[in-house]
């Protein structure tokens, strides 16, 4: 039986919550899993329970989702240094799997010098393109996430800044980018662009639209294992 452990860990001057799920005999690096906007790791679970058998995992909470600090204050960028900050506390190599907002997050931490992430997947992760805001609705009720995290993160990504593809340029790992497909929102068109940026990467097309891990779950990983599983 595997227990999951929940970890309360400091990074740039807040606390962020880890959801663990051990390895008795790991046969590969750890992998970190981000998910995307208002999600917690919770999300990741059939996934974690998978990989486990042969890697520690780690699903990490962002700031403003679950039992992580939520400061009022939000960004890609913050949540980047965030995750920057948490990565050598949990292993000195690892690999990451991000998740839509995630994934941008996930991409900005593994540009920074003697970034510990050995291999990447960015799961239904475009390059951004300008476009039209929609109209923000909160939700009636208690959420499990802080809704200034939408208010805040949603206008970067609806006027991305002009630096991305730089950002996407200086990433050195291995990448594999994950497609929805034509159903998801995430243009495939936008994610073969990102592909395209990063040195070392390849693009898979699994036709799930944007929530391909919960949709499929079981190619979702037989594409991740090709990709992390050395």
């Amino acid at each position: 039986m595997i227990v999951v452990q929940e970890q309360q860990l400091s990074a740039n001057g807040i606390v962020l919550s880890v959801r663990t799920w051990p390895c008795d005999r790991p046969a590969f690096r750890p992998v970190v899993l981000l998910a995307r906007t208002a999600t917690t790791a919770s999300d990741w679970d059939i996934i974690a329970t998978d990989l486990c058998q042969d890697r520690v995992v780690h699903a990490i909470n962002l700031r403003g989702h679950g039992a992580s600090t939520w400061p009022g204050e939000y960004g890609i960028g913050l949540m980047a240094v965030d995750v920057v900050e948490l990565l050598p506390q949990l292993a000195p190599q690892l690999d990451v799997i991000g998740h839509s907002l995630g994934g941008l997050v996930a991409c900005q931490a593994a540009t920074v010098d003697d970034s510990p992430i050995g291999r990447l997947v960015l799961e239904d992760v475009g390059l951004l393109h300008p476009r039209q805001p929609a109209e923000l609705t909160r939700p009636a009720g208690e959420l499990d996430f802080d809704w200034g995290v939408i208010e805040q993160v949603r206008p970067e990504i609806d006027a991305p800044d002009s630096s991305w593809p730089d950002v996407l340029r200086r990433i050195s790992c291995p990448t594999l980018a994950i497609s929805g497909g034509p159903a998801s929102f995430v243009p495939p068109a936008h994610v073969k662009e990102l592909q395209l940026l990063i040195p070392y990467s390849s693009c898979v097309t699994i036709a799930a639209g944007h929530l391909i891990h919960a949709t499929q779950p079981q190619t979702f990983l037989h594409a991740v294992r090709s990709h992390i599983d050395m």
